[in-house]
């Protein structure tokens, strides 16, 4: 038997790095995302000898490992690893030959939240599997446990559950690691507009996000007003763009993306860099109205809002650099898997839609 499962990646819209503590332990956080057609992978094969194989083209890991309930945590594979041992260990799963495989649509650092989401594909994919008690809720609290506890690894809340639930969402992020997800339903010519007017642009540099966050994190902790400030408008945009989206007002959502991002290049010293900035002057000189950075900064992916008759003439501009224009859709849904049931002569698919 077969086990697939998909989970989609991330486009920050509004408030991001307010979901990370100690800011949302101290004052709470907001946060507004969008999935996008664009997604990390996991497959689950049984096989008959008894190892477990890991083939992460994600992190380009290529590994047997003796069947065991615990995996080497070793800087390879962590993600896929840390995942299968707190599985092993919270629900005490029977010990199987397998193959597990996965991969992302986009590269690691890209700061459309690939990590936590490939984290939340190998979870759904064992829920499948072994028809594991986990709703929407549960995975993105997991994911987030195996990441930021279990791994050790700095970030925020806002990915694991963007994966999981899908869409349009409106997050809370209060004390106790309380977190609302509310969906918003948007008027599909409000998402068309949106489409016609984003261009989603690769810098070419990925970044690993951790010691800008630390950075964030430090600051935080210290009293830092200027940096605390700048926190409490971030926040409040993904109120104003909640908004903004709802209504399909596009001046206001390119006025609040464009303050956006001036306060949160104010978070950290690494999030914008020559790399960035170049990118910018080219996009606004070619009729590019604004942008921000997804994710936390320092390279991945930026958003440039256009008004559509520019968006070609803004693609062709960017080509120059060394990076590279991504289309995209929007999706509604979120983390799902499969199991495919062979036969002698012919695989059976089973769609197996999740909660």
């Amino acid at each position: 038997m077969l086990i697939r499962s998909k989970a989609p990646l991330r486009l920050g819209l509004a408030g991001g790095g307010s979901d990370v503590s100690p800011y949302s332990d101290l004052y709470g956080g907001l946060i507004l995302n969008a999935t996008i057609n664009l997604y990390a992978y996991c497959s689950i094969e049984e096989i008959d000898t008894p190892e477990i194989v890991v083939d992460a083209y994600d992190a380009d890991v290529h590994e047997s490992y003796p069947l065991s309930e615990s995996l080497p945590i070793d800087g390879k594979a962590s993600l896929l690893k840390g995942t299968y041992n707190r599985l092993m260990h919270d629900y005490l799963l029977p010990l199987t030959g397998i193959r597990i495989t996965t991969y992302n649509d986009a590269p690691a650092g890209s700061g459309l939240g690939t990590s936590s989401t490939m984290v939340v594909a190998i979870l759904k994919a064992f829920v499948e599997w072994r028809g594991l008690p986990l709703g929407d809720y549960e995975i993105a609290r997991l994911a987030y446990q195996i990441e930021r506890i279990d791994l050790g690894l700095s970030g925020g809340k806002q990915d694991q559950y963007a994966a999981s639930f899908g869409g349009f969402n409106f997050m809370e992020f209060l004390p106790n690691d309380i977190v609302i997800v509310n969906p918003l339903k948007v008027k599909r010519w409000i998402i068309d507009e949106l489409e016609a007017s984003l261009v989603l642009y690769f810098t070419g540099r990925s970044r690993s996000s951790a010691a800008i966050i630390d950075q964030q994190r430090e600051r935080t902790t210290a009293g830092n007003q200027r940096s605390i400030e700048a926190m409490h408008r971030i926040k409040q945009s993904a109120i104003d763009m909640k908004l903004a989206v709802l209504k399909g007002d596009m001046n206001e959502f390119a006025r609040v993306l464009g303050e956006a991002w001036e306060d949160k290049k104010k978070m950290a010293d690494a999030i914008t860099n020559p790399v960035i900035e170049e990118a910018f002057r080219v996009a606004l000189d070619a009729g590019a109205v604004c942008g921000k950075v997804s994710g936390a900064g320092g390279g991945g992916f930026i958003m440039f809002f256009v008004e559509p008759t520019r968006k070609v003439a803004v693609i062709e501009a960017l080509k120059r650099l060394n990076g590279f224009t991504m289309p995209f859709n929007f999706t509604e849904g979120g983390a799902h898997g499969w199991k495919i049931y062979e036969t002698d002569s012919v695989s059976v698919l089973k769609g197996v839609k999740g909660n």
